[in-house]
């Protein structure tokens, strides 16, 4: 799902041979300086149903996320979302719950724009450099739109409709009855399994993120919607067009954009069994890549007014020279297609590097 802010560009979606023109909407303004949000998903061996309701032990044993928030961060939902999530050896588990009076859907084939109906989203950027990550969208019909997305769209890459998450599993549980506006319904709820397998990038690739974490976070999409012979549709005013959509999410963006991967929760995956305790505290360097991703925007916006890139600090902002007081060495390297933005960590002493694509390299000891 891509949402409003300064700038949009056309993106063309090949679905089943039509060519479907989108109109995203990127954001290149900072966002509110919000921490990310943190889960921990606990380690199972208990085998899970997925048939969209959490009867398992290991799933009464966990904690859910804490309540989605406005996308935005500042205002509350009027329908509460949580998520839970556990671990296997070979899969990971989601399950969803969310409060809704009146469910529908009418997207029943794969690989539309499932968020033109309300829908549970889920975003998942294994290695954390903001390229190469997974979106998976899915209605209360439970039908699923999954993509593979090589670099964020402020980038102008095409997103991979056409690639499939292989083994993806899921059920989806009505509380109450779908598309029938003569009552009210409890909600809805999801349950999801998807193997790791699916986000391999090599065959030999051993990526079972045992006591490691991952970039991920949850949107949920909300309409207001119109009944027309009793049937649900996203609602329009009173100009004929549809109303702006809710976005509720687990780690508040700052801005209507889900695609900036820097911004999400961490979601780390313990080794400890269901039930056990477990803390998890998001690493130092995560505080240099974020002062990275500010110079990587203001080298965006310098581009965009002088038509060329910044050669030194001074000229985009000294506001990021200190972390926690902390003196930080920077430099820039401008070359013909774009730059390289180096930070070395006064934790670590360990070098990173943001290209002008923003995806983030890092030298290891």
């Amino acid at each position: 799902m891509i949402k409003n802010g300064d700038q949009y560009f056309i993106l063309e979606v090949m679905h089943k041979g039509l060519s479907i023109l989108l109109i995203f909407f990127i954001a290149i303004v900072g966002s509110a300086q919000t921490l990310p949000k943190t889960y921990t998903a606990y380690h199972i061996t208990e085998s899970i149903i997925i048939d969209g309701v959490a009867s398992e032990e290991s799933w009464k044993k966990v904690k859910p996320t804490d309540l989605f928030i406005d996308i935005e961060g500042n205002k509350v939902p009027k329908y509460n979302t949580s998520v839970k999530m556990l671990w296997d050896d070979t899969h990971v588990y989601f399950f969803a719950e969310m409060e809704e009076p009146h469910v529908w859907g009418n997207l029943k084939q794969k690989d539309t724009i499932i968020f033109h109906n309300n829908d549970f989203e889920i975003f998942i950027d294994p290695d954390n450099d903001t390229h190469n990550y997974y979106e998976f969208e899915i209605n209360a019909l439970n039908t699923l739109w999954d993509l593979f997305i090589t670099k964020p769209y402020r980038e102008g890459s095409p997103v991979l409709n056409d690639w499939d998450a292989n083994g993806f599993k899921s059920s989806v549980k009505v509380h109450g009855t779908i598309n029938n506006a003569n009552d009210t319904d409890k909600g809805w709820s999801i349950e999801i399994a998807i193997p790791f397998d699916a986000f391999k990038t090599s065959y030999f690739h051993k990526n079972v993120p045992k006591d490691q974490f991952w970039r991920v976070n949850f949107s949920r999409v909300n309409w207001n919607f119109q009944l027309q012979n009793n049937k649900y549709s996203r609602k329009e005013n009173d100009k004929g067009k549809i109303e702006h959509e809710y976005n509720w999410v687990w780690s508040p963006m700052g801005v209507i954009n889900m695609h900036r991967p820097e911004d999400w929760g961490y979601v780390y995956f313990s080794s400890k069994k269901a039930g056990e305790e477990d803390k998890f505290k998001i690493p130092e360097d995560e505080k240099v890549k974020q002062i990275l991703y500010r110079l990587y925007r203001k080298q965006k916006e310098y581009h965009k007014k002088n038509n060329r890139w910044a050669t030194k600090f001074s000229e985009l902002s000294n506001d990021d020279s200190k972390i926690e007081g902390n003196r930080v060495i920077r430099t820039i390297e401008n070359h013909q297609t774009g730059f390289n933005i180096t930070v070395i960590s006064p934790f670590t002493k360990r070098l990173f590097i943001i290209r002008e694509d923003g995806r983030i390299i890092q030298k290891l000891d």
